[in-house]
């Protein structure tokens, strides 16, 4: 079962190194391979219960956005649809994760206002940051959102039951979270680098395996 670990990571290098050299078609299916591997892992670890099932069904979108974000380079002229379509399944992946940890939570009302307290001060940080378009703005205020309430749940939960479970997916997920904000602004920022891209991707894969790994303890 652990076998998956290495061998995401290794074709996660793979798609790296297809996409680097701008082959494009290869570089998808080793990425929808690599975010496969998380997939399939995610169902091994899981032992059933409801939140496994929703964290499991998280993982399969994070896999199929994966795909749709690098379709964007095979698909050019519709690179922007795409894009936008790949972070709405991304952000569907993000609720069912809250959905399977939330029911856990006990200072709900607490993670929302210091979810929305922390969204408004990174956004507004990042939008100094970066250029882009009023749509991907929008998105990028709700995807946020999503993903920083998520961590505040999280560790929320970590913090009043420490666990093998809890202590993997808040792991988990705050990575997915830095991840993230690399990506944002390697895209969207005034210069795109290639040591960034390879750090967005070694950071997002860790956070998925982190979180398939969790479910193996899951309540």
């Amino acid at each position: 079962m652990f076998l998956l670990i290495p061998l995401c990571l290794v074709l996660a290098a793979l798609f790296l190194w297809q996409e680097s050299r701008e082959k494009y078609v290869p570089a998808v299916l080793l990425k929808g391979l690599a975010s496969l591997c998380f997939v399939l892992l995610g169902l091994l670890c899981s032992r059933g219960t409801p939140p496994a099932r929703l964290a499991v069904l998280g993982l399969a979108l994070g896999c199929a956005a994966d795909v749709l974000l690098n379709l964007r380079w095979v698909f050019p002229k519709k690179g922007q649809l795409i894009f936008l379509v790949g972070i709405l399944v991304f952000l569907g992946g993000h609720v069912l994760y809250l959905a399977a940890i939330l029911p856990q939570c006990e200072n709900k009302l607490l993670c929302l206002i210091l979810g929305l307290v922390l969204t408004a001060l990174l956004m507004i940080w990042i939008f100094k940051q970066i250029t882009a378009k009023k749509a991907f703005k929008i998105f990028g205020v709700v995807y946020i959102g999503a993903i920083v309430l998520l961590n505040c749940v999280a560790f929320a939960n970590l913090i009043a039951a420490p666990s093998a479970f809890t202590g993997l997916f808040a792991a988990g997920s705050l990575f997915f979270l830095v991840s993230d904000f690399v990506l944002i602004l390697n895209t969207f920022g005034p210069e795109t680098k290639k040591s960034l891209r390879f750090t967005n991707i070694g950071l997002y894969y860790i956070g998925q395996l982190l979180i398939a790994c969790s479910l193996l303890f899951a309540p």
